[in-house]
């Protein structure tokens, strides 16, 4: 699949000024909150100065588009941050090919070995990698999560859609375009994932507010578009009767095969994410309406975040949520400029 992403250069870092940056990695050693406590944690002050910051960033997989997304967005706010606080900041990026969080432990201990000043993740399986993050930042590595938390972990914040609302909403938007009936099944990813998991139970919570929707099932599969199309059509040949998907991420629509294999006059989908490959499927009707995390904003205000505690020594909320964005036809040219402003590469089709 060929990535449709403008990359931001950060050739330009090594020649900026690079004076009076301050970080604080001991405070973190004993710093230890959940996802469910909305308290804050300081930055601190005195810490050693420092002229450049090193931000290992280890998403789930490099093959979905999405964490792509967000390493534009972290690598322009390392730009921009760089130019403003004049510390070099730069992204160390060391996301696996493939989802797995044996090799994600792995990557924060080296990131840790090789001088990493600060870690951002989004956890594959977070008891896989809860260790590690530990590990971390009892050596002194602030470690943020994003997209997918590790709460119990000492992680000191995390950034991202409240996955349990995230279900609802898909369910709820599902509901309206059956008219609050049908047979529905869950495209569900990687089950080991705990923000999935989450989304999941969200999808069933909200279904037992429609009594004529049934659950057909719940279908995993490996986070590529190819796996996750081949499970759809595996799931519709074996269950004939399903005529909505509840799509907990838009792995299929990153690619075109459901275009032709499914008939948008029988089956619906609602799917969270909305990147320009996943746009088609809005304009021919067979996803009328996608909920679009601003993968661009993993990146970019986690790393805001992660500079103002270890940077600028601010308060830092444990939890910071993002809100999803509902795309259909009536917005579809707005969100179309707002991805080519973040710098994707969106067909002329979608922008006018």
């Amino acid at each position: 699949m060929t990535r449709k992403l403008h990359w931001v250069g950060l050739s330009a870092l090594a020649a900026l000024a690079m004076v009076g940056c301050s970080g604080d990695k001991g405070a973190e050693s004993t710093t230890g909150t959940t996802a469910s406590t909305e308290n804050s944690t300081s930055g601190g002050e005195g810490g050693p100065k420092k002229d450049k910051l090193k931000i290992t960033v280890i998403a789930k997989s490099n093959t979905n588009p999405v964490f792509q997304s967000a390493r534009v967005g972290a690598e322009a706010a390392a730009k921009e941050l760089t130019e403003s606080t004049k510390c070099q900041i730069t992204i160390d990026w060391r996301t696996p090919d493939q989802e797995d969080g044996q090799v994600q432990a792995q990557r924060i201990a080296q990131a840790v070995n090789e001088g990493a000043d600060a870690i951002l993740i989004s956890c594959s399986d977070a008891n896989k990698v809860t260790g590690a993050i530990n590990d971390a930042v009892d050596k002194g590595v602030p470690v943020m999560t994003f997209d997918s938390d590790a709460p119990e972990s000492k992680r000191f914040a995390f950034y991202g859609a409240n996955d349990a609302e995230a279900g609802k909403q898909v369910m709820d938007e599902l509901a309206k375009l059956n008219g609050g009936k049908g047979n529905i099944a869950i495209l569900a990813g990687n089950q080991n994932a705990p923000n999935l998991q989450a989304r999941v139970k969200g999808v069933h919570d909200a279904a037992a507010a429609y009594p004529g929707i049934k659950i057909v099932g719940d279908f995993y599969h490996n986070e590529t578009p190819q796996d996750a199309s081949a499970e759809v059509m595996r799931a519709m040949n074996a269950n004939p009767q399903i005529d909505g998907w509840a799509m907990i991420g838009g792995w299929p629509l990153f690619a075109t095969s459901l275009l032709n294999d499914l008939d948008a006059s029988k089956v619906k989908i609602v799917a969270v994410d909305a990147l320009p490959d996943e746009l088609a499927y809005i304009q021919k009707g067979l996803a009328p309406v996608l909920l679009a995390q601003p993968t661009y904003e993993w990146g970019h205000t986690s790393v805001k975040l992660i500079v103002d505690k270890m940077v600028l020594g601010k308060d830092v909320p444990a939890v910071n949520k993002m809100e999803l964005i509902k795309v259909d036809k009536s917005n579809l040219v707005q969100w179309a400029n707002q991805l080519k402003d973040w710098g994707f590469e969106v067909p002329a089709q979608y922008l006018k």
